[in-house]
């Protein structure tokens, strides 16, 4: 089958191309760019599309994009300092940072501009 050995990779859309440009690359870190009036997000040999739908667009109400990192409370912490908001969830377990606690992998959840949730997940 010809998509056994396709480059696949996932998307998301957001209200605002250069919105999220902005939080991406500039809140993240992460490298971006923008071709045909749609983002691309350059993830460890992987790229994820981030495509405009202006007023038609409607967050995800699942999370979109995981980021393992190797300490999750240093990652809350850098990414607060730089101005990320992190989300408390009714009935889940979350310590003051909002690092889910009650089971699981330690995971803690964040929006991009657009209301798509991200997370940061402790790497086994």
């Amino acid at each position: 089958m010809m998509l056994k050995e396709s480059k696949a990779f996932s998307g998301f859309s957001v209200d605002e191309v250069a919105a999220a440009d902005e939080f991406y690359s500039g809140v993240l870190g992460l490298d971006t760019s923008v071709e045909h009036g749609q983002l691309r997000l350059h993830l460890s040999g992987r790229d994820v599309l981030v495509y405009p739908k202006g007023a038609a667009h409607q967050p995800a109400t699942f999370t979109v994009l995981n980021f393992p990192v190797p300490d999750i409370e240093a990652a809350v912490d850098e990414l607060t300092a730089r101005g990320v908001e992190f989300k408390r969830y009714e009935g889940m377990k979350q310590d003051e940072r909002g690092i889910m606690t009650g089971g699981g992998p330690l995971i803690a959840w964040f929006t991009d501009p657009a209301g798509n949730v991200l997370s940061v997940v402790q790497a086994s």
